[in-house]
């Protein structure tokens, strides 16, 4: 008897069987405290783990943009597909930062990394846990410099303009240098 050939999965659950199909995820990594790039590239490695096909944007020097006054950020953008759950993702993105040393704090104070899940698929979450897409990806240059730079096509809920062209419509006053990793971390 010929086996059965496995399903695709995708984050939808139908009653109750959980159909996971692959995901295209966007997932947004940051740190100001430490070394900031060896820190980074140890969370990408974490992260593509649990992932396929990821895509790592440049590194980009920003300024903080609540408070000036903190260390300079080291950003990136890493872009996949996955099988995980949104909160799943998000549940791991806790406990890379958690390894990394990031502890409780003021909300947009230093830290040694911060992982956020930018985009899933076509999702829109809004929960006081979960908010997907990021809630202000549409606004920071530093991460839609690096987004644009890696899958500037990629759409972006809930009216799927192009990460492209998102970038293109923010006014030019964040400060943000694209550097280049001194050791590729994938």
């Amino acid at each position: 008897m010929p086996k059965k050939k496995s399903q695709p999965r995708s984050p939808k659950t139908t009653g109750s069987s959980l159909d996971l199909r692959p995901v295209v995820v966007a997932l947004g990594l940051g740190s100001n405290l430490g070394e900031q790039e060896a820190t980074l590239r140890r969370a990408v490695r974490a992260l593509s783990r649990h992932l396929s096909a990821p895509r790592l944007s440049s590194p980009y020097s920003t300024q903080a943009l609540c408070d000036p006054d903190q260390p300079r950020f080291l950003n990136a953008v890493l872009v996949a597909s996955c099988t995980l759950e949104p909160e799943q993702i998000l549940g791991l993105a806790k406990a890379i930062e958690w390894l990394a040393g990031r502890r409780g704090g003021p909300r947009y104070g230093p830290r040694p990394l911060d992982v956020d899940l930018l985009v899933y698929g076509a999702l829109s979450i809004d929960r006081p846990d979960l908010v997907v897409p990021h809630p202000r990806l549409r606004q920071r240059k530093f991460v839609l410099c690096p987004l644009a730079e890696i899958a500037p096509e990629l759409p972006v809920p809930p009216d799927e303009a192009t990460a492209a062209s998102l970038l293109e419509a923010l006014p030019n006053d964040q400060d943000i240098d694209k550097l280049t990793w001194s050791i590729p971390p994938i």
